[in-house]
C-alpha cells in the first residue's frame, strides 16, 4: 500500500490525518518537526508527504527544499497542508518543489480525495518513467537518466521536454522549430540535428528516433 508521511507540529492535526488515511489502507508515519521529518524521509521512504508550512526550527519550505535537493527523492509527492493561504505562501511552497498546496481547515473527505488524486498522478508518472528510464522535471529544468542527474542546456532541455510530451508521436521539423526556437534566428534544420545528437549523447542513443523526411519522436 502507498506510504504516507505526515510532518506537522500539531498533534491533533497529525492524529486526524492519520486516522482518516489509515481507513483507506495507507501505511503511515508521522513527524512533529522538520528535522525528524527529514530523517523519516530517508528511513521510511514515503510515496507522499503531507507537510505543514509553519513549524518551529525548520519551516516547511526549508524542509521541501532539502527533500528536493536529493535526486533520490524525485518520485516522492509533496503536498503542503497549511493554515497560511496567502498567495505568497502558496507560491513559496510550490516554488520550493511541492506538487500541491492545500489550506487548513480541510474536510477529511476532500483530503482523502486529494491524496488519491496525487498518488494516481504519481503512479502514472512512474509507469512512464519505468519505460523510458528518464525523469523530467519541467518546473526546475532537471533531468535524471536511470537515477543520475544530467545537466542540459536550456534548448536541449526544451527539445527533450517537447518530444516527451507525446511519447512515440512524430514531431515534424517545423513544429519543433516553432515550439523550441520560436521567432529566434536559427540556422535551420541543422540546428535541430545538432541538438538531437547532443541529447542522444547524454540520455542514450535509443531514446530519440529519427523519422526520415519528417522529424523525430521520443520512444518509450
Amino acid at each position: 500500500m502507498p506510504k504516507i508521511l505526515i510532518i506537522d507540529d500539531e498533534p491533533d492535526v497529525r492524529d486526524i490525518i492519520r486516522y482518516n488515511l489509515a481507513k483507506e489502507g495507507h501505511e503511515l508515519e508521522t513527524a512533529e518537526n522538520g528535522l525528524e521529518g527529514l530523517k523519516k524521509v530517508q528511513s521510511f521512504r514515503p510515496d507522499l508527504i503531507i507537510l505543514d508550512m509553519m513549524m518551529p526550527g525548520m519551516d516547511g519550505v526549508e524542509v521541501c527544499h532539502t527533500i528536493r535537493s536529493n535526486p533520490k527523492n524525485n518520485n516522492i509527492v509533496v503536498c503542503f497542508l497549511s493554515a497560511r493561504n496567502e498567495d505568497y505562501s502558496q507560491v513559496a511552497g510550490l516554488e520550493s518543489g511541492a506538487d500541491d498546496y492545500l489550506a487548513k481547515p480541510i474536510s477529511p473527505r476532500v483530503l482523502v480525495s486529494k491524496v488519491k488524486s496525487l498518488l494516481r498522478r504519481k503512479n502514472e508518472m512512474k509507469a512512464e518513467d519505468v519505460q523510458s528510464g528518464i525523469q523530467i522535471d519541467r518546473d526546475r529544468y532537471v533531468v535524471w537518466v536511470e537515477g543520475k542527474e544530467v545537466v542540459l542546456p536550456r534548448k536541449e532541455f526544451e527539445l527533450l521536454a517537447l518530444l516527451s510530451e507525446k511519447p512515440n508521436y512524430v514531431f515534424d521539423r517545423q513544429l519543433i522549430l516553432d515550439r523550441v526556437w520560436g521567432n529566434e534566428v536559427v540556422v535551420g534544420d541543422r540546428t535541430i540535428d545538432v541538438h538531437i545528437r547532443k541529447l542522444r549523447e547524454k540520455i542514450g542513443e535509443d531514446c530519440i528516433k529519427t523519422v526520415k523526411g519528417v522529424g523525430y519522436k521520443f520512444v518509450v
